[in-house]
C-alpha cells in the first residue's frame, strides 16, 4: 500500500495514464494538455536554480562545520564513487547505445498543436551561476566561520525543501502526464517504448558491476574481506527496494553494518550515516545513461565526450547536495540536463519518468555501496593510527 503513495508509483501512473489519453484524445483536447504542460514546465524550471542553491550551500557549510580528517576523506571517497560510476556509465553509454533499435526519426508523427497562450516564468538566475553561487557561499561561510549565514542557508534548505514537497512534487506527476500525453499523441514514445525496457536491464547490470568493483577496490586496501560485508546487506538491500528511501532504510543498514566482523563499530557509526545522505553511486549512474539514451531518443545523436566528461563531475556535486526524496538526485540535477546537456522541457520530464521506473534499485546500490566505502574508512583509520574516541559523528 506505501507502494502506491510513493513518488515513483505516481510517475508511474501518471505516465500510463498519459500514453492512454495521448492515444485516444482529439486534437482540440490536446492543445489544452499541450498549453498546461508548457506552463508547468515552466514553474519546474523556475524552481530548478532554487533547489540547486537550497541544497549545495547549505551541504557545504554542514560538512565543513566539523570538519575532520576522516570526515574529509569520507566526503572525498563518496565523491570519487559517484563520479567514477558515472564515467563507467557514460563509457558503457557510448559503447552500448549505438548498438540498441533507437529510431531517432520516426517516420508519420503528427504535429502537436500550438500552445493556446504562453505563461513565461523566467528563471531569478542561470543554473550554472545559481551552481557556482552555491559553491563559492558555502565555502566562504565556512572559511569565515560565518554563523549567521550558515543558520540562514540551513533555513533556506529547509525552505526549498518545503518547496519540492509541497509544489514540485505534487504537481511533477501532472508534469509527467501531459508530456507522455504529448509523445503518445504525436506517436513517438510508443515506438520507443521498448528500448527503456531494455536500458533498464543494462542499467541493473551496471548497479551490480559497480557494487563488485567498489567491494573489490575495498577489499585490496583494506586487507579486509569485502564479502564478508557485503553478505550482511541483504536485508538492507531489501529494504531500499521497498522504500526507495536512503533516509528510511538507514536504521536496518547499521543494524547490517554492525553485524560484520570487518567493520571498525566506530567508523559504522560515522560513516553509515553520512554515506546515507552524500553517496548515491547507483542514481547517478542510472542517470548518466539514461541522459544519454533519452538524448539518441529525442535529439538524434549522443552528448560530446567533454559535454559528459563536465556532466560527470559536476553531478558528483549535486549527488552530494541531493534532496533526501525518491528522485532527488534526478530532481537535484534539472539545472545541469538542461543547462549542460541542452535538455528542453520534454526531455527533462522523460528523464524524471524513466528514473522513477528504477529508482527503488538505484536506491539499494547506494545503500549497499555505503559498506564499501565503511571498509575502507576502516582501512584508513587503521593504516594511519587514528584511534576511536578520535572520531565523532558527522552532524548531518
Amino acid at each position: 500500500m506505501n507502494f502506491f503513495k510513493s513518488l515513483p508509483a505516481r510517475l508511474l501512473l501518471a505516465l500510463a495514464l498519459g500514453v492512454s489519453l495521448g492515444l485516444a484524445l482529439p486534437a482540440g483536447a490536446m492543445e489544452v494538455v499541450v498549453t498546461l504542460n508548457y506552463i508547468l514546465g515552466q514553474l519546474v524550471s523556475f524552481c530548478v536554480p532554487l533547489i540547486v542553491i537550497g541544497f549545495i550551500a547549505p551541504s557545504i557549510t554542514k560538512l565543513g562545520s566539523g570538519a575532520t580528517r576522516m570526515l574529509a576523506v569520507a566526503v572525498l571517497l563518496a565523491y570519487a564513487s559517484s563520479v567514477l560510476a558515472a564515467l563507467l556509465s557514460m563509457g558503457s553509454g557510448y559503447l552500448l547505445i549505438p548498438h540498441l533499435s533507437i529510431a531517432s526519426e520516426v517516420e508519420g508523427l503528427r504535429m502537436l498543436p500550438e500552445i493556446a497562450f504562453r505563461l513565461d516564468i523566467p528563471q531569478l538566475m542561470p543554473v550554472m551561476s545559481a551552481l557556482a553561487l552555491s559553491i563559492l557561499l558555502g565555502l566562504a561561510a565556512v572559511w569565515t566561520r560565518a554563523k549567521t549565514v550558515t543558520l540562514l542557508l540551513q533555513e533556506l534548505q529547509a525552505i526549498v525543501l518545503d518547496i519540492v514537497k509541497r509544489v514540485v512534487i505534487p504537481i511533477l506527476p501532472f508534469y509527467i502526464a501531459t508530456t507522455f500525453c504529448s509523445l503518445a499523441w504525436e506517436g513517438s514514445i510508443t515506438k520507443q517504448l521498448p528500448v527503456f525496457l531494455v536500458v533498464i536491464g543494462i542499467v541493473m547490470a551496471g548497479h551490480y558491476l559497480w557494487m563488485a568493483l567498489l567491494y573489490g577496490a575495498a577489499t585490496l586496501y583494506s586487507g579486509r574481506s569485502g564479502l564478508e560485508v557485503v553478505k550482511r546487506y541483504g536485508p538492507a538491500y531489501l529494504t531500499a527496494v521497498g522504500t526507495m528511501s536512503s533516509a528510511a532504510t538507514l536504521a536496518v543498514a547499521l543494524q547490517c553494518a554492525r553485524k560484520s566482523a570487518n567493520l571498525r563499530s566506530d567508523m559504522v557509526d560515522f560513516g553509515i550515516p553520512l554515506f546515507a545522505n552524500i553517496h548515491l553511486c547507483g542514481s547517478v549512474l542510472t542517470e548518466v545513461f539514461f541522459c544519454m539514451t533519452v538524448s539518441q531518443v529525442l535529439y538524434g545523436e549522443l552528448p560530446g565526450l567533454g559535454t559528459m566528461v563536465l556532466f560527470c563531475l559536476l553531478l558528483g556535486v549535486f549527488a552530494i547536495g541531493a534532496p533526501g526524496v525518491p528522485g532527488g538526485t534526478v530532481m537535484a540535477s534539472l539545472g545541469l540536463i538542461s543547462g549542460i546537456l541542452g535538455f528542453d522541457g520534454t526531455g527533462q520530464a522523460l528523464m524524471l519518468a524513466v528514473f522513477a521506473l528504477q529508482d527503488s534499485f538505484g536506491t539499494a546500490c547506494n545503500i549497499t555501496g555505503d559498506g564499501a566505502l565503511t571498509l575502507m574508512l576502516t582501512g584508513y583509520a587503521e593504516k594511519h593510527g587514528i584511534r576511536k574516541e578520535s572520531v565523532q559523528p558527522p552532524a548531518l
